[in-house]
């Protein structure tokens, strides 16, 4: 494991190295402080951050976090000691480079002939970009977003005033084909979000017939691939791979967006737009009196509705890319180790006495529940066996997340006594390849806390 107690000191030095050539200046005694003053700070700090959950740890499978790369946080700390801006190039020449070849990356990862499109500061503002430019195209048109697509879509439509129009699953979690076209029918569904990995499930809408289906009637294609995007990689229906379709249909999509702060093990935030049209980069023509000058070349802020950005951040996936490229003996090892997880996983749980599995993943996401007759008793037990599994000392917990189902979703996947409208089951990802050597074990013992806890309700 790359040691950064080596390398963080070569980058305060390579960067003291280069401002020397500047020449020296007096630093200002307003922001100097004492090093007691500093130190007791600094403890402080890391008492509090005490008060986290052991993210990088192969046994934490809750949320969607763990701790970037070491070649981007080496990136990204270098980058930040001199702390360019990369909106205008005058404010980062060098991360805006590594900005634009990163994005051109990004783009040949989902085989886009040409493209138009920026990091930002999230997945969120990413998504926000794209029906925002799909709200300029199709002005007074609705956007479609299947129900079970990330939150943000449809606050999204409420923050640019679009309707927005949930189109229901079906027992995978992927939009209903059948559903969409009686939408699209309608005449009035300007964009169709198609999800590719949604955060809850992982589960892959059907690209290329919603493609076929939109292009039909009209509408464009908006992909919010934040979370699955980075598994185009290794999109081959091999036995740790996963299902090519949806990822094949991605150079189809009229807008792109991807998180490379997920699986592409950068620190927060780092999201990304692509556009297929770079034509659309009109919508974004703004003046600043004071900001575009330095070059006639194209400036990132020209084609984003952020300003200032970390070109650190730039600087940290480029870093990472350079060790890590985006193929399939690169990044793609880190995702195939946590496909086969995912899957080991799932084929455990189904031999399981006390849990049910309740999909199939279709990237790293498992979700599973204890094997019991009603939705309220999964609901209980769920949320007990979470808390159970957290607790104890600390070299022996394990670290869920729940997931809220509605009692249809169940109905379709599950034969459960439906005696409730919402339940709750339990919802994992194996997001770091760690994981995989660690899943006989933590599946032992939640089968173990969940077969207790099921003997003591009967």
């Amino acid at each position: 494991m790359t040691d950064l107690r080596e390398w963080l000191p070569k980058a305060v030095d390579a960067i003291q190295a280069w401002e020397s050539g500047f020449g020296e200046f007096e630093a200002h005694p307003s922001t100097e402080v004492p090093d007691s003053e500093l130190a007791s700070a600094f403890e402080r700090l890391v008492e509090r951050l005490a008060d986290n959950y052991p993210y990088g740890h192969p046994r934490y499978v809750g949320q969607i976090l763990k701790p970037p790369h070491p070649a981007a946080i080496l990136g990204y700390v270098t980058a930040m000691l001199i702390n360019p801006n990369n909106h205008a190039l005058d404010g980062g020449p060098a991360t805006a480079a590594m900005e634009k070849e990163v994005v051109s990356k990004l783009a040949a990862m989902f085989g886009l002939p040409q493209h138009l499109g920026h990091l930002t500061s999230s997945g969120t503002i990413a998504n926000l970009e794209a029906l925002w430019v799909a709200r300029e195209l199709h002005p007074g048109k609705k956007v479609a977003y299947s129900a079970d697509a990330h939150y943000t879509h449809s606050r999204m439509c409420a923050l640019i005033g679009v309707e927005g129009a949930s189109i229901e699953t079906d027992e995978r979690g992927r939009m209903d084909l059948s559903a969409l076209e009686r939408a699209l029918s309608s005449g009035d569904i300007g964009t169709v979000v198609a999800t590719v990995g949604t955060t809850g499930l992982g589960s892959l809408d059907p690209l290329p017939e919603i493609v076929e289906l939109a292009r039909h009637h009209g509408a464009r294609v908006h992909v919010d691939a934040a979370y699955g995007g980075f598994y185009a990689l290794i999109a081959d229906d091999s036995e740790d791979g996963v299902e090519s379709g949806p990822f094949r249909a991605l150079a189809d999509a009229d807008s792109i967006v991807v998180d490379p702060h997920k699986h592409g093990l950068q620190p927060y935030g780092c999201g990304a737009v692509l556009f297929r049209d770079p034509s659309v980069g009109r919508l974004y023509v703004h003046d600043s009196p004071y900001t575009y000058f330095s070059s006639t070349e194209l400036h990132l802020g020209e084609i984003s509705l952020e300003c200032s950005r970390a070109g650190a951040a730039a600087a940290a996936l480029w870093m990472t890319l350079e060790v890590l490229p985006l193929t399939d003996e690169g990044l793609g090892q880190v995702l195939r180790a946590n496909r086969r997880g995912a899957i080991a996983w799932h084929e455990l749980l189904g031999t399981s006495r006390s849990l049910v599995p309740y999909q199939a993943p279709e990237l790293d996401i498992v979700s599973y529940f204890p094997r019991l007759p009603t939705l309220s008793a999964i609901a209980e037990a769920s949320q007990e066996l979470f808390v159970l599994a957290g607790s104890g000392a600390p070299v022996e917990q394990i670290h869920l997340a729940t997931f809220n189902v509605t009692a249809d979703a169940m109905g379709k996947r599950h034969d459960v006594t439906l005696d409730g409208e919402q339940g709750r089951i339990l919802r994992s990802t194996v997001l770091k390849p760690e994981s995989e050597y660690a899943i006989r074990g933590i599946h032992r013992r939640l089968e173990e806390l969940a077969g207790e806890n099921i003997a003591a309700r009967l």
